[in-house]
């Protein structure tokens, strides 16, 4: 009963059991049945997440499939890697011309006297010309100028130094050795002249005045060779060592005719004219031995 307005209200109470939220009439209800709301939460904001990522997933593999392609094309049009074509410039080096010409620079040692001790160091050119008579064997011309000072005996002008020269003119066989397409060895043996000049420079003075020999043309032997370094089917380089044999004479007492032997040297390039062949049977001139 309310006093405050007299009015009767009837209450009704329940017996509720310690640690329950609802009566005792009403059942047994579970503490994990009140957190059913809470557990559907959870499990729904996990189903949600669980579906976010599926479709970020299959958006990531979209891109990258479509960008696959992109890339695959973009690969096809790269540019391709530049071709080295190799060139071989000794690949057409034959031994089947039937000229050839060489031209060098060259030294020659000799002695402008009979007696003298000091020897002459000249240089001038080298020119020598091949024609070939078959596949091994040739017919050389040499034609060869050298110049310098040399060396003279003591006089009473204190003449040092006096310019000489000598001018070759010889011509013999050359024969092929070793061979290929890098390189050749020749032999050669030539015989002819020289021309040796000797007075020019002594003022007027007889040779006798400075122990030369005389002015004259005296025979002269060249043995020695080549030694060739292909650098394309005409060019070649050329390296011609030789001995040099003189038989110089003076015509003042004691009257001698003296044979020397002197060291010569060129160093130059070779032309090959290959138009005009030595044989017809080309199988037989490929570059070897």
């Amino acid at each position: 009963m309310d006093a405050s307005n007299g009015e009767m209200r009837t209450v009704i109470t329940f017996d509720a059991a310690p640690g329950c939220v609802v009566p005792r009439r009403y059942g047994l209800v579970s503490w994990l049945v009140m957190r059913l709301p809470v557990r559907f939460l959870a499990i729904a904001a996990a189903v949600a997440g669980l579906v976010l990522c599926a479709g970020a997933s299959t958006e990531a593999q979209s891109s990258s499939s479509s960008q696959q392609p992109a890339n695959v094309q973009a690969q096809d049009q790269a540019p391709a890697p530049p071709e080295y074509v190799q060139v071989d410039p000794l690949a057409n080096v034959r031994y089947d011309n039937r000229y050839d010409l060489s031209l060098g620079m060259a030294y020659d040692h000799m002695k402008a006297g009979p007696n003298l001790l000091q020897g002459s160091n000249l240089g001038g050119l080298d020119l020598n010309g091949s024609f070939w008579l078959t596949r091994n064997w040739g017919i050389e011309a040499s034609g060869r100028g050298y110049v310098g000072t040399s060396g003279a005996a003591p006089n009473s002008l204190d003449l040092k130094g006096p310019f000489v020269s000598e001018y070759f003119f010889t011509g013999g066989l050359e024969w092929l050795g070793p061979h290929n397409k890098h390189g050749a060895l020749i032999a050669h043996v030539m015989g002819g002249g020289v021309d040796g000049i000797f007075q020019q420079d002594l003022l007027g003075k007889p040779a006798s005045f400075v122990g030369f020999y005389n002015n004259q043309i005296a025979p002269a032997v060249i043995v020695g060779g080549h030694m060739d370094l292909n650098r394309s089917e005409h060019l070649v380089f050329r390296i011609t060592p030789d001995a040099v044999w003189t038989r110089y004479s003076i015509n003042y007492p004691p009257n001698i005719t003296q044979n020397d032997i002197n060291f010569a040297i060129s160093v130059g390039l070779q032309y090959k004219f290959t138009k005009a062949k030595r044989s017809t049977r080309k199988a037989n001139w490929v570059s070897g031995w």
